[in-house]
């Protein structure tokens, strides 16, 4: 676990990423740090996913080195990516619950199989993450019983069951309407004040960039570049990625 803020908890150094064997992403250079909050743009197949991949070491590096939350992605062993991934939390667009249990089941199937085992800290635990974000009264509902909104927030609270350092957020505004869209804003601020974890958020909502101010990268033509945060982004040059 990294604990010295002055050091990346994410870095990629000249790392090339392949898909099967295609070159998506050529000579990454990448440097983000806890309590960080970026944006990662970019059209459909410009390498964003791939990035999210990467960094929970599903995809493997095609050469290059990088480090995640400790652990070098270029040398890692599978018995270790559990591990890793337990200190990412990952939220995404199609909310991804299990539809078989409740909220509060969804929560304890994530906690047991990250090795959770005592009753009263499981409990203690999705009690608090569900408070959060304000969905605790509704634990014991199905997640078919749940809007959009109400199921990416459970959503959430699995990211945050093992205090993550890292928040990865794959278009998680994507299918919802504008305003439960502002309202997910609302709380992944929140909760990146309250918990300070790095969030790297994939998006192609252009008015919630410009309203919640980050760090932005931008995928096109194989590379991943920082755009200042002074700097214009030519919307117009991006029709497709909106």
């Amino acid at each position: 676990m990294t604990s010295d803020r002055s050091l990346p908890i994410i870095e990629f150094f000249d790392a090339d990423i392949s898909k099967e064997e295609n070159l998506i992403i050529s000579g990454l250079n990448l440097s983000i740090f806890r309590g960080d909050f970026i944006y990662l743009l970019g059209r459909v197949g410009s390498g964003k996913t791939s990035i999210i991949k990467s960094i929970i070491a599903e995809t493997p590096l095609k050469s290059g080195r990088a480090k995640v939350a400790g652990f070098n992605l270029e040398k890692i062993k599978e018995r270790d990516i559990p591990f890793l991934r337990r200190r990412i939390g990952v939220v995404f667009q199609d909310f991804q619950l299990l539809t078989d249990r409740s909220v509060y089941d969804n929560l304890r199937f994530v906690l047991q199989a990250t090795g959770w085992t005592k009753n009263n800290e499981i409990d203690n635990v999705i009690k608090e993450r569900l408070e959060s974000v304000d969905m605790l009264r509704k634990s014991h509902k199905m997640p078919h019983q749940l809007s959009g909104g109400e199921q990416q927030r459970v959503a959430i609270a699995r990211a945050l069951l093992n205090n993550p350092e890292i928040i990865l957020a794959d278009e998680p505004t994507g299918n919802l309407d504008s305003e439960t869209a502002g309202e997910i804003m609302d709380l992944l601020i929140n909760i990146h004040k309250l918990y300070e974890p790095a969030i790297l958020l994939v998006t192609h909502n252009r008015s919630l960039m410009k309203r919640y101010p980050g760090r932005v990268l931008l995928c096109e033509n194989m590379n991943c570049r920082e755009i200042e945060l002074s700097q214009e982004i030519d919307f117009s040059q991006l029709l497709d990625l909106w």
